[in-house]
Order: structure tokens, then C-alpha cells, then sequence
């Protein structure tokens, strides 16, 4: 692990500033340590000698209060930094995500993300109030310490230039020792966190089939084992402690023995003997906190290395897109799929222009869809009728070219383009109203009551609460609402392409024929409309059929 990783300065403008903060407090904490030493050193004396030691006392007790001060401004402004820097890592995430699209998404283990950019950035606190600190210390403080040390006696800024590397060798044995550990201990708490969202996910199901005990057995193995996995993580941990004060008791010892032969013979005074004695504790601090809060702020750094290589991820694909031809627009003829292709202009708006358009092992699709018409995907299961819709909307990565109005599909967000509706309605819990109109700042409540009657829905009610996953609605209305919320965002825009994947599976066939006879409406009002649809009342409203082979 890297004491400081440069992607963290990178990616977080807060971490940069606490850095530098860290940095004066360092300085100035240590000129104070110094002074604090040589007033306690001189109040001393002088009460041997006799002399009046007021002056110094009130001076020692002022230092004692700035050194305080310094402390808890070290705390404070770690904890902030802390705070935005988490804060700052997440809206990252979050951006990177969508950059990297939901076919990235779909590949990836969701609550694992959840649990990294939740409970791994919250433990970022130990990393920046406690740990960088003494690491800036360590670089500051320690230096300075020893060299005044040598500078007073220089016996004893050897002995402290010859025992101070092996607490930093040691350090870095018992971490290279604990990392394996740690990381273990971050996985299995991804997984149990995975796990359990999984379960309860299913649960419903689990119960049906009689596995809800197995799976709740299974979670009690995981959490068993993140127990031991922690266990392992703190004796690490007190091995490190242990080492590091053992290493530099005895550095301290070594010097304070030195110092007595010397005061005994008369080598030394006693003015600068205390005073090296007190600096040798304080030259060898924080590096033994280093290695003590080196376990508290390993959690958080973990989730930081999870963040980092998702925007890593990000980054490289934003390359990758800037190096790519744009080649969108190109349409050829595919020996692999019928389909009767409209002479459309590739750069003309709302159109859609899609040429060997490839996702895994399947055939390659090419067709054109203008605006004012509707195209019918037909094929059996498994030719790629969903897949060819998933590629569309940025779900998963696929061969070939595909663009909208010019302008290559993966370089667009599909909210910026597409109406969709899948084949599962993917409601969630709220009215109806909230579920046509997801994701739309400015509801209106008109234009609602329009989606749902051009999706033959005029009988459910807007204000109806919804359950989770839209439950309290049948099979058949929920996909109407899902019909419904595509209708609404299309009419938002009416240069938005209507992909529609089997919206009629869960209807009567009068409902089936209503619902066709408003989707030819709307391509007639100029709609660009994609209709996956095994039903072959389908293609009396279509202007054109794309029929996909069977998987290669």
C-alpha cells in the first residue's frame, strides 16, 4: 500500500489541500515540540540552580495549550477533509459509472460498489485524521528532530540516525505481512454485503422452493468467516504496535543510557542532556504512529484502490472513445439478417442508422429507422432481439457501427436519445404518476394522463401508491405503465427514438390492437418507433421488418 496514492491527489482537490495543510501544521507543530522541550529543559535547571523559573513556566504552559490546539486543528481538519474528500471520490464513482454505461454496470456486482463508495469511504476518517498527520510528521518533524539532536550532542544523533530506519523496515515487513490479510478481510465483507442483498433480493422465491434456511446458513458462514478475517487483522495489528514501541524504547534507552555514562563522567551537561532526552521520544513518535494507525486507515484505502480503478476504467475508456473514427452512419447490406432497408439520411434528425451491429456470437444486424415510421424486430428466441435493443441502449458492448442523427451511440447518454421500455416494466415503489414520469424534474400531470391513455392504461389511476417493484398492479397493467413512462418521456422530446421489447406479451388481444393503432398514431406525428414483438399483428403497422437469424 502506498502511503499517499497519487490518483487520491488526482481525483480529490480536498485531499491536495489538507496535504498542504498537514504540511504547515507539521511545521509549525514542530517548532513547537522544540520549544516545548528546551522551556521544560530550562525550567528544570534553573529550579536546580535556583534561578527564578516563572517566566519559563508561563511560556511552557503556553506552548503546552498551542501544542493542544495544533492537535485538535489537526483532528478537525482531518475529519473535513475526510468528509469532502468522500464526498468528492463518490460523485466521481457515480460519474464514472455512467461514463463506463450499463453494460459495464451489468458485468459488475452492484452492492459491492454500494458497500465501496458507502461504509469503505466513511473509513476514510482514521486515514485522514490520524494517519497522514503523523506521516507528515514523520517527514517533518522526525528530520528536524534528529538533526537538532546532533547538533546539541552528536552521540546521540547517531544512535537515532543508526535505529531510527529499522521501525520503518519493520513497518513495511509486518505490512507487506498484514496486506494479504486486509484485503481478504475487504472482499469478504463485499461478499457478505452481496450476499445478503442477494437473499433478500429472492427471498420470496428461496421460500417457495424450501432454501430460505440454506441461504440464511450460507450468510452466517460468510459473516463467520469476515469475523475471523477481522481477528486475523487485529493481531496483526497489535504485532505491529507491539514492534514498533519495542523498536523504539529501546532507540530511546540506548540514547538515555549514553547520556547518563556521560553526565556521570562529566562529558555532558545537564542543560543538554535533558534536552536530548526529551527530543528522543519525540523524534521517534511518529513514526510509531505511523505503524499504528497504518491498520485503522487500511479499510478506507482499500475502498479508495476499488474507487481508483473504476475511474481508472472511466479514464480509459474516455481515451478510447477520443481515438475511435467515427464511422456512424455507414449502413451495409448484412447477409445474416432479412430486413428492408429505408434509404434514411445518416446525419438527419431522429434518425437511427445501425451497420453490423454485433453483440457476442450473434449475427450481425444493419437496418435505418426514420422518423415518422415504424421498424418491426422479429427472429426466434435467441437471435438477438433484446441484445440488439441492450446494445442500443449502452447495456452491453458490441462490434460495428451504430448512430443517431450522425453522431456515433457511444458517445451519447441513451437518455439523451432513447424512450425505452423493456420486457420486465421495472417499477418501483410510488404512485404511478412518479413511475410514468421517472426522471423527469418537472412532472406534468397532463401529459401523464396522455402516456397512460396512449398505452391503454386509462383506467389506472395516477395517485395510485405502488409497492415494491410495482406491486399492486397485474402483470398486464404494470407493463402498460411501462409503456406508458416511455410514451411520456418520448413526448417530452418528440426527437427521441420509442424502442418498445415485446410491449403486447401480457395483453388480450383487443388491448394488443389498441395499443398498435396508438403506436401508428404516434409514428405518424413524425415518431421514430423500434418495436421488438413476436406477434404477427405487429407488422400490419409496420413500414419496415428486420428478421433476425439464428445465433452463429
Amino acid at each position: 500500500m502506498k502511503p499517499v496514492d497519487p490518483r487520491l491527489l488526482r481525483y480529490a482537490g480536498a485531499a491536495r489541500g489538507f496535504l498542504a495543510a498537514s504540511a504547515l501544521i507539521g511545521v509549525v507543530q514542530t517548532a513547537v515540540t522544540i520549544a516545548f522541550a528546551w522551556l521544560l529543559t530550562d525550567a528544570i535547571t534553573g529550579a536546580i540552580a535556583g534561578r527564578d523559573v516563572t517566566s519559563s513556566l508561563l511560556w511552557l504552559l503556553v506552548a503546552a495549550l498551542l501544542r493542544g490546539l495544533l492537535i485538535a486543528a489537526s483532528d478537525a481538519a482531518g475529519t473535513r477533509a475526510a468528509a469532502k474528500t468522500g464526498m468528492q471520490l463518490r460523485a466521481a464513482l457515480v460519474a464514472a459509472v455512467g461514463k463506463l454505461g450499463p453494460g459495464w454496470l451489468a458485468q459488475r456486482n452492484q452492492t459491492e460498489l454500494a458497500v465501496t463508495a458507502g461504509h469503505g469511504l466513511e473509513a476514510l476518517d482514521a486515514y485522514f485524521a490520524r494517519y497522514i498527520p503523523q506521516l507528515v510528521l514523520t517527514v517533518i518533524a522526525t528530520p528536524v528532530l534528529v538533526a537538532v539532536m546532533w547538533w546539541q550532542d552528536w552521540p546521540s544523533g547517531l544512535t537515532a540516525v543508526i535505529t531510527l530506519p529499522l521501525i520503518p523496515l519493520f513497518l513495511i515487513l509486518i505490512g507487506m505481512a498484514t496486506r494479504t490479510v486486509q484485503t481478504r478481510q475487504w472482499q469478504t465483507l463485499q461478499r457478505l454485503a452481496a450476499r445478503f442483498a442477494d437473499t433478500v433480493q429472492g427471498l420470496s422465491t428461496l421460500r417457495l422452493f424450501g432454501r430460505d434456511r440454506r441461504a440464511a446458513d450460507r450468510i452466517e458462514v460468510t459473516a463467520d468467516e469476515y469475523r475471523r478475517e477481522t481477528m486475523k487483522v487485529l493481531r496483526f495489528s497489535f504485532l505491529s504496535g507491539f514492534a514498533m514501541e519495542l523498536l523504539a524504547s529501546i532507540a530511546v534507552a540506548l540514547i538515555a543510557v549514553s547520556v547518563g555514562f556521560r553526565l556521570l563522567s562529566g562529558d555532558l551537561t545537564l542543560e543538554v542532556g535533558l534536552f536530548v532526552l526529551l527530543l528522543a521520544p519525540e523524534a521517534f513518535l511518529p513514526i510509531r504512529q505511523v505503524g499504528v494507525q497504518f491498520h485503522a486507515a487500511a479499510e478506507g484505502v482499500a475502498a479508495t484502490e476499488d474507487v481508483f480503478a473504476v475511474l481508472d476504467a472511466a479514464g480509459e475508456r474516455t481515451r478510447m472513445r477520443e481515438r475511435r473514427t467515427d464511422a456512424a452512419g455507414i449502413a451495409v447490406e448484412s447477409p445474416d439478417n432479412r430486413e428492408t432497408v429505408l434509404q434514411v439520411d445518416p446525419g438527419s434528425e431522429g434518425s437511427l442508422v445501425v451497420a453490423g451491429l454485433r453483440v457476442r456470437d450473434l449475427p450481425p444486424v444493419s437496418f435505418a429507422a426514420a422518423p415518422g415510421t415504424i421498424t418491426v424486430i422479429e427472429g426466434p428466441s435467441g437471435s438477438g432481439k433484446s441484445s440488439l435493443f441492450a446494445a442500443l441502449r449502452g447495456a452491453v458492448e458490441f462490434e460495428g457501427t451504430a448512430s443517431y442523427a450522425g453522431t456515433d451511440l457511444r458517445e451519447l447518454a441513451p437518455s439523451a436519445w432513447l424512450a425505452w421500455a423493456g420486457q420486465a416494466p421495472g417499477l418501483t415503489r410510488g404512485t404511478v404518476a412518479a413511475n410514468v414520469t421517472l426522471g423527469d424534474p418537472e412532472p406534468d400531470a397532463d401529459r401523464v394522463r396522455a402516456a397512460l391513455d396512449d398505452a391503454c392504461a386509462e383506467t389506472i389511476d395516477p395517485a395510485l401508491e405502488l409497492g415494491v417493484q410495482g406491486a399492486g398492479l397485474s402483470g398486464g397493467q404494470a407493463q402498460r405503465v411501462a409503456v406508458a413512462r416511455a410514451l411520456y418521456r418520448q413526448a417530452s422530446a418528440s426527437d427521441r427514438v420509442l424502442a418498445l421489447d415485446e410491449p403486447s406479451s401480457a395483453l388480450d388481444p383487443e388491448t394488443e390492437d389498441r395499443l398498435w393503432r396508438s403506436l401508428r398514431e404516434k409514428a405518424d406525428a413524425g415518431a421514430t418507433i423500434l418495436l421488438v414483438s413476436h406477434r404477427r399483428t405487429a407488422r400490419e403497422i409496420a413500414d419496415q421488418i428486420v428478421e433476425l437469424g439464428v445465433r452463429v
